[in-house]
C-alpha cells in the first residue's frame, strides 16, 4: 500500500479496521504502527507532511503513516472522531466546533501557518484600479468549498468585513475543493476560491488570472492547517503522539532547508503537473511563507483563525487557545535539538 492514498469520504469505511490500532493492546505491542491522516484535499500546501512520509521520518520510529483524502466540510474531522483516522490536517477551528458539541480534539503540530486561500476571477473579469473588493464581489457567483471548511469560513468573514451579505449580495456555490476550477471554467461562477496546485493549473489553462486577493499576505499568521488528534490519544498514548509530531517537525524543517529535494517529493505526489507549473506553485508557497518553520501554533495565529470563524458566524462562541491546541510535543521536540 502506498504511503499516500486518495479516497473519497464513502471509502472511509474500508479503513475502519485500522481503528483498533489506535487503542488495541495488541497494536501497542506491535513493532510497527499504522496511522491514518485524513486530509480534505490533496494539496501542495501539505507538502511538509508528504516530505516526512517520503523521507522516512515516521518510519524511523516504527510508524507507517498513510494519508487519505476525504472531501466535504468536516469529513476529515469526523474520520478522527469516529476513530477511522488517527489525525486530520485542517484548521483548529474544527476542534472548536467539536468541543462545543462535547468532543475533545487537540492541534498537536502546525503545518500551514498562513490562510492558504486565493481568490481568482474568471478570464475577462478584471478588478479595475481603485475598485473596492466590496464593489467587485457584489452580485458575483463565488465557487468555494463546502460550509464548515476553512476556505468557506474565510469567504464569509471577508464578505462580512466588506459589508456584504452572504445571502443577498453574492451567490455562494458550495462544492468540493477540486470542483472549483471546472465550475469557473464552465462560466457557472465568476470568482473561485482555491489553493495550490489548482491555482496554477487554472492560470496555465487561462481559466482565471493571478489572484485578485492573496489571503496569506493579507491576513498574516493564521492557524490554517494543523495536525489534530483526539485528546484521548494524547492521554492514553503520549509516546505515539510525540513520535508523530517529531516526524512532522522534521518534515517542516527539511522543506525549508532542502528546497530542491522537497520539490522532488512534490513531483512524486503530483506527477501529472509539469515541472514548470510545479515550480511556480511552490515558488508562490515559499514567497508567501505558507508553512510553519517549527511546528508551533502561536496564540496570534489562533486569534486570527478564531476571529475569522467567529465573525463569519460559524463558531458561535469563543474557544480558548489551550482548549483546542496542545504544543507540549512540539516544544519537547524542539528542546531535543538544542
Amino acid at each position: 500500500m502506498k504511503a499516500i492514498i486518495r479516497k473519497n469520504a464513502a471509502m472511509l469505511a474500508v479503513l475502519a479496521g485500522l481503528a483498533g490500532l489506535f487503542t488495541s493492546p495488541a497494536a501497542q505491542a506491535a513493532e510497527r504502527r499504522t496511522l491514518v491522516v485524513a486530509e480534505p484535499v490533496h494539496s501542495t500546501g501539505y507538502l511538509p507532511l508528504y516530505v516526512a512520509i517520503h523521507n522516512g521520518y515516521f518510519a524511523a520510529d516504527n510508524l507507517d503513516v498513510k494519508v487519505i483524502t476525504v472531501e466535504g466540510g468536516g469529513a476529515h474531522t469526523n474520520a478522527v472522531l469516529t476513530k477511522q483516522a488517527f489525525a486530520f490536517i485542517g484548521g483548529p477551528e474544527h476542534n472548536a466546533f467539536a468541543k462545543i458539541k462535547g468532543a475533545e480534539l487537540r492541534a498537536v503540530a502546525n503545518v500551514v501557518d498562513r490562510g492558504n486561500v486565493y481568490y481568482v476571477a474568471k478570464t475577462g473579469l478584471v478588478l479595475k484600479p481603485g475598485e473596492s473588493m466590496a464593489g467587485f464581489f457584489k452580485g458575483k457567483a463565488i465557487a468555494v468549498s463546502f460550509y464548515g471548511g476553512t476556505p468557506n469560513s474565510i469567504t464569509r468573514y471577508l464578505l462580512s468585513k466588506w459589508s456584504l451579505d452572504a445571502k443577498k449580495d453574492v451567490v455562494i456555490k458550495e462544492m468540493s475543493n477540486g470542483a472549483v476550477l471546472a465550475v469557473v471554467k464552465t462560466g457557472n461562477a465568476d470568482i473561485g476560491v482555491t489553493t495550490e496546485p489548482i491555482l496554477t493549473r487554472g492560470i496555465v489553462q487561462r481559466i482565471w488570472g493571478e489572484p485578485i486577493y492573496n489571503v496569506p499576505k493579507e491576513l498574516g499568521p493564521y492557524a490554517y492547517s494543523t495536525l489534530n488528534v483526539r485528546l484521548a490519544s494524547i492521554k492514553e498514548e503520549p509516546e505515539l503522539v510525540a513520535a508523530f509530531v517529531k516526524g512532522v517537525v522534521k518534515g517542516l524543517k527539511f522543506t525549508y532547508a532542502e528546497r530542491d529535494k522537497a520539490v522532488a517529493v512534490a513531483k512524486k505526489e503530483f506527477p501529472t503537473m509539469s515541472t514548470t507549473d510545479l515550480k511556480a506553485t511552490l515558488d508562490r508557497s515559499f514567497a508567501d511563507e505558507l508553512w510553519s518553520k517549527d511546528g508551533m501554533v502561536s496564540p496570534e495565529s489562533w486569534k486570527t483563525g478564531g476571529m475569522v470563524v467567529r465573525n463569519a458566524g460559524i463558531l458561535k462562541k469563543d474557544v480558548a487557545y489551550d482548549e483546542i491546541i496542545d504544543m507540549q510535543f512540539v516544544k519537547a521536540t524542539l528542546a531535543m535539538k538544542k
